[in-house]
């Protein structure tokens, strides 16, 4: 006997669990299935970023942060500390502590807003009249019924060929956040988002760490003044780079891991170390969904086709999150969750790509939204730019922290703000008013003429909209 609901979520990830609650708000009758298990088997909800991705690494981020300060920071505010220790154990018992507090609050969140919460994994069984079919396979197996199902199963780490994850030498981003004591050595492949965080998570407590990365470049995706900017600082701190390389082998037979590899010049090298962290890109989650079984379409990446209304081939069924195209972002997957809750209710749910903010929680900081400068060059468009120092701003030198800048570009024409690009601290908070702004169409000269309190870094972005009409007043 079917349980019948409104609507069936298949994934409890940030898009999983947003789409559920938003669902139960609009008075539908929600299911949502999630498979995650803590270290005792009970639910974990919150998908990879909340077990292996978003929170715990900006834990252990935060950990080695203030390991980094003791040990060549705090003499410079008169704090003198003896015999000064890294206990990894308990580092990684506070990122496990927090992940349950995440899990824990998304339980009681959907039970607030009345979801009926079920433990496994969902798969497509028939379409019904009326709607489809679910499965759920766990502890104990449920049939689910609903007139419109919302996929959100997310996505896994890219494995290199020949090189597969054993999450002991050769690890994902889930094996990276559970090394257990700080490597002499490690190796990583991909300078992204995940290679620069953990990279600099076990440089700050000891680690020699070395990226290597296929692009001839560093963060091509990035604006080049923040990407030039972040490299000098990042190396400045110890991470050793090398880019343009073509991994030709990793072997993790004996008691390391070799990668064999050419570099940029063509030259054939080996790198020697204890941990290799392989972060080259996720790909979508569709083990186990069974999507055959009602026909629903994959591209030739694997990703569930959709439209923009992330519609996909099939009457009321929906995708959202990683599993779908667009950048694979937690806040990005949230965003379609309530867009599509609302669609279904009738309403008109919107995600505006242009204005999704990006932030890489290094230090320093990397955050943008909107156009960098080469591709307003690419694509032809009059601009002008103004960027100001974090050396020039009062509260970036009372944190001690004055490394990097924020930057403007806007239309040459009507002064709309089309990109800003923060390196520096704080920039995961500041890029925040440029998303608001950019969402109502700001221009640099309503930034510029707004209040922002002193001393705060915040006047650095005030200071960049100035500088776009070349009147800074603090450099």
């Amino acid at each position: 006997m079917s349980k019948q609901f409104d609507v069936v979520v298949i994934g409890g990830g940030p898009g999983g669990y947003i789409a559920a609650i938003r669902a139960a708000q609009l008075g539908f009758n929600v299911a949502c299935i999630d498979e995650w298990k803590n270290d005792k088997g009970g639910p974990a909800p919150g998908g990879t970023c909340t077990n292996v991705g978003c929170i715990p690494s900006k834990a252990l981020l935060q950990s080695s942060e203030h390991y980094e300060h003791a040990a060549h920071h705090f003499g410079d505010h008169g704090i003198t500390l003896n015999d000064l220790k890294m206990d990894v154990s308990k580092m990684v018992g506070r990122k496990n502590s927090v992940v349950k507090q995440n899990n824990d609050g998304i339980l009681y969140l959907l039970k607030k807003n009345k979801v009926s919460f079920f433990h496994g994994r969902g798969s497509f069984a028939k379409a019904v009249e009326g709607g489809y079919e679910i499965n759920v396979a766990g502890a104990a197996s449920e049939v689910l019924t609903a007139k419109h199902v919302i996929v959100a199963t997310g996505s896994n780490a890219r494995a290199l060929p020949g090189a597969a994850f054993d999450e002991e030498k050769i690890l994902s981003n889930d094996g990276a956040l559970r090394i257990g004591a700080v490597p002499a050595r490690l190796g990583v492949i991909g300078s992204g988002v995940i290679g620069l965080e953990m990279g600099s998570v076990w440089r700050r407590l000891g680690a020699e760490v070395t990226i290597l990365e296929a692009m001839p470049g560093f963060l091509t995706a990035a604006d080049e003044g923040v990407a030039k900017e972040a490299l000098k600082a990042f190396t400045k701190q110890g991470l050793k780079f090398e880019f343009g390389v073509k991994i030709s082998k990793v072997d993790a037979e004996g008691e390391g891991v070799v990668v064999s590899y050419a570099n940029a010049k063509g030259e054939e090298v080996t790198l020697a170390v204890d941990k290799l962290i392989v972060s080259i890109g996720r790909v979508a989650n569709t083990i186990g969904l069974n999507p055959e079984a009602v026909g629903l379409q994959l591209d030739e990446r694997g990703l569930i086709v959709v439209d923009a209304e992330c519609k996909t081939n099939l009457p009321g069924v929906w995708a959202v999150g990683d599993v779908v195209r667009g950048p694979m972002l937690a806040h990005k997957a949230e965003e379609e969750g309530v867009a599509v809750a609302e669609r279904i209710a009738g309403q008109h749910g919107h995600v505006n790509f242009a204005t999704i903010p990006w932030v890489i929680y290094t230090s320093p900081e990397i955050a943008w939204v909107g156009r960098t400068e080469q591709q307003l060059k690419a694509d032809g468009v009059a601009y002008k730019s103004g960027q100001f120092p974090f050396l020039a701003n009062g509260r970036a030198r009372a944190l001690g922290d004055t490394t990097g800048f924020v930057k403007f570009l806007a239309d040459a024409t009507t002064d709309e703000i089309l990109g800003v690009h923060i390196v520096g601290p704080m920039a995961s908070e500041l890029i925040s008013e440029a998303v608001v702004a950019m969402e109502f169409k700001a221009s640099a000269e309503d930034i510029a003429r707004i209040c922002h309190a002193h001393p705060s870094l915040s006047e650095a972005t005030k200071e960049a909209a100035l500088a776009v009409d070349k009147r800074t007043l603090n450099f």
